[in-house]
């Protein structure tokens, strides 16, 4: 059964080879119609070395993308795979995780393992192959390098490069060359970060969304009611309190009118007791002047009817009779 099993392995590998070299020859040939290559490039391109890491890899590479795809993937493998067993074990990944691209330890490695402890080459191509990283688009690379990279300032550079998915793991493998020359991303700290959030999206799958937390906006939600509510309910406050405020004005006003009307009626009253005063007294100088003239009066009335009672001719007494009559 082993010896049916590999050989149908080997079949199954020679009919991989033949339809690649078939698509190879083709793609040769529609090169040769657009441009005129090289001698040397053309006799490269015409013989493919049997040891072609694209002819043992199944799904194969289709294009030159693949190849620098494919060659990426096997330094990030190599450098993954510290015992050079040829396999990732979940100890390497975790170590990997933590050490060189200074994580936490979570549960990325599951992502990458799945149900295999024992990743190979060939593993780690077909798992990057049906990734949803590896479909990304050109709007999705920049959308990643704007949003979980953060260094929307290169979004021209991918662009001009057509940076998409497949292009990721060259990133990921932090090619000289390429980040310097094509990329052209010479500062030292934005190629560490590209390198390890590449090597996060080739390796774990997409970055992850925020969960929406209906929670903090409840709290949210009633935090904005509450602060509408206080808005509101201060504005109520100034208003009555200005209300407040201009009837106490008038109240002050009508207290300092009342004052003022007291101060003048106190001012009247004071005047009209001096006047009584005066008039009082003036009653009393008159009163005592009356006096005097009524006993003076008496007085002058006394001699005379004393000298009248003492005078001898008639005609006398009714002189002083009169005079007293007079008094």
């Amino acid at each position: 059964m082993t010896f049916l099993s590999g050989a149908a392995v080997l079949l199954l590998r020679g009919l991989v080879i033949s339809a690649v070299l078939g698509l190879e020859s083709s793609y040769t040939s529609q090169l040769s119609n657009r441009v005129t290559p090289e001698p040397a490039a053309a006799a490269a391109a015409a013989v493919v070395a049997p040891t072609d890491p694209c002819l043992t890899v199944i799904p194969p590479c289709m294009n030159e993308a693949d190849r620098f795809s494919l060659e990426a993937l096997r330094h990030i493998h190599k450098q993954l795979d510290d015992d050079n067993d040829g396999g990732i074990e979940v100890n390497e990944s975790v170590e990997f995780i933590i050490e060189d691209m200074k994580q936490h330890q979570t549960n990325k490695h599951s992502n990458l393992h799945r149900e295999d402890q024992h990743i190979t080459v060939e593993e780690l191509w077909r798992g990057w192959k049906i990734s949803e990283v590896h479909n990304w688009t050109l709007e999705d690379a920049v959308q990643w390098l704007k949003e979980s990279v953060e260094l929307p300032q290169y979004e021209k550079n991918f662009r001009d490069f057509k940076v998409d998915g497949n292009t990721l793991p060259r990133i990921a493998a932090n090619e000289p060359s390429f980040m310097s020359m094509q990329l052209k991303i010479l500062d030292q700290r934005h190629k560490q970060k590209l390198n390890l959030k590449a090597l996060d999206a080739v390796l774990f799958g997409p970055p992850l969304r925020p969960h929406h937390h209906w929670l903090k906006d409840f709290v949210l939600m009633i935090s904005i009611i509450i602060g509408v509510g206080g808005c509101w309910f201060a504005y109520i406050q100034n208003k009555s309190s200005k209300v407040h405020i201009s009837q106490m004005m008038k109240d002050l006003e009508s207290l300092q009118n009342a004052e003022q009307s007291l101060i003048e009626l106190q001012s009247r009253l004071e005047k009209a007791q001096e006047e009584n005063r005066t008039v009082a007294v003036e009653k009393q100088n008159l009163e005592q002047k009356m006096r005097d003239e009524i006993n003076g009066a008496k007085r002058e009335a006394s001699r005379l009817r004393e000298l009248r009672e003492g005078a001898e001719c008639e005609l006398s007494r009714l002189k002083y009779a009169e005079e007293e009559l007079v008094q």
